[in-house]
């Protein structure tokens, strides 16, 4: 069983009905003309807001320095607490269903830039899945100096389970951005460091490796998110929204699930790869939401025996299984198979097309397809290459808007 991270605390209602006292810099004397002024009496003292930059976070001789990440990123890593309608005392709610109180926890999230912008895991601050999903009534952002502060949610992506938020207040805070890395740069093997608060244990560091890259885990809104990060670095109910990070302590993802039949953590957790965390923050920023291209097919991975069972032809590609009704493929006369048949451990239906390409790219793994179509737009049209009876032929789709849920069986 997947999880999402949240924590289901309810000790922490209290906490979201407060704010914590925010630093004070007094500014020096701008030049000599000044000497001879008294100093400003203590009510005239402005607070400001302090940015450090991060330049490097590992160590000088390229290893893996989780100390070093901690000191430097640690700062800009911060407690998500959400408040929602309907809980006592205000629930704090971070997404997750909990027996005794389904309305109360928190998660983390991490500073992404000096004009105060945070991002976390959507379902830190929305509750429900799909067409029910709603907003948290008040959002509050601690910092590990126990500064807490209001924020606004800007918008939320719950295909690719993002967040972005915004300070309401930033005097007297100092804010630490913490670097983005890029997806492609990411192996597995490397070392990595999670950072965030698990079980409400604020500012914990745990480390491991990249376990694997490419997952598909499913979102909120029921398809999937591919690219995911899996990780073996300790990761339980609070972690949700805190970074994963590289040696350099840049953020390669979201943490955002495990799979556990424990309810804790077991060595495989997931993250949200840093593309797509890009890719969500620019949308919500410039339009405040985030839209996803359908092309309304369902495939299977082929390989080998499986192409040498059915006679595919190829032995890479996407074969479709199932056409969504009136969606964008079928329209363009995209064929799904029919019936079921079963080869070794899977039900396959035989007679579909297989997908090689998408504008001439290969479709070479069972996620290509999938990644390709979602860094597309609404309304682009995409050239499928796809083999038919032994017969290649091109096939355009006019993508259309990925629908807000879907229904899995």
């Amino acid at each position: 069983m997947t999880r999402l991270l949240a924590t289901l605390l309810a000790a922490l209602a209290l906490a979201a009905a407060g704010c914590g006292g925010g630093g004070e810099n007094v500014g020096g004397r701008g030049s000599d003309d000044d000497a001879d002024r008294p100093a400003p009496a203590a009510e005239t003292v402005e607070k400001t807001t302090r940015v450090e930059v991060i330049e490097q976070q590992g160590d000088e001789e390229g290893g893996f320095d989780s100390r070093a990440i901690y000191r430097r990123a640690g700062p800009g890593v911060v407690t998500i607490i959400s408040v929602f309608e309907g809980g006592e005392d205000g629930g704090i709610l971070g997404g997750d269903e909990d027996e005794d109180d389904p309305q109360s926890g928190q998660g983390s999230g991490f500073v992404v830039d000096e004009e105060g912008e945070v991002v976390t895991n959507a379902h830190v601050v929305t509750q429900g899945e799909g067409r029910d999903i709603t907003k948290a009534k008040e959002v509050y952002v601690k910092f590990a100096d126990d500064n807490q502060v209001p924020a606004e949610i800007v918008g939320f992506d719950p295909n690719a389970d993002v967040a972005l938020l915004r300070l309401k207040e930033r005097e007297g805070l100092t804010l630490r951005p913490i670097p983005l890395a890029r997806s492609r740069d990411v192996q597995v093997g490397e070392p990595v460091a999670a950072i965030g608060s698990p079980f409400s244990e604020e500012q914990s560091l745990s480390v491991g490796v990249v376990s694997a890259t490419d997952r598909a885990i499913e979102s909120l809104t029921g398809f999937d998110t591919l690219g995911a990060v899996q990780t073996d670095a300790a990761i339980n109910p609070g972690n949700s929204g805190g970074p994963l990070l590289d040696g350099d302590g840049r953020v390669i993802g979201i943490n955002a699930q495990i799979r556990t039949r424990s309810g804790g953590g077991e060595g495989v957790g997931y993250a949200i790869p840093v593309d797509n965390i890009k890719r969500s923050i620019e949308d919500i920023r410039r339009d405040g939401e985030v839209k996803y291209a359908y092309l309304g097919v369902s495939t299977t991975e082929v390989y080998p025996q499986l192409a040498e069972r059915f006679d595919l032809g190829v032995e890479q590609g996407a074969w479709v299984q199932e056409v969504v009704e009136d969606g964008p493929a079928a329209d363009a006369g995209v064929r799904a198979g029919k019936g079921r048949q079963r080869f070794q451990a899977s039900q396959v239906s035989p007679g579909g097309d297989v997908i090689t390409k998408i504008d001439g790219r290969p479709v070479e793994t069972g996620t290509d397809l999938g990644i390709i179509v979602a860094n597309r737009r609404p309304g682009d049209t995409v050239t499928l290459e796809i083999l038919r009876g032994g017969e290649t032929r091109t096939v355009e789709v006019k993508l259309d808007e990925r629908p807000s849920q879907v229904d899995r069986p």
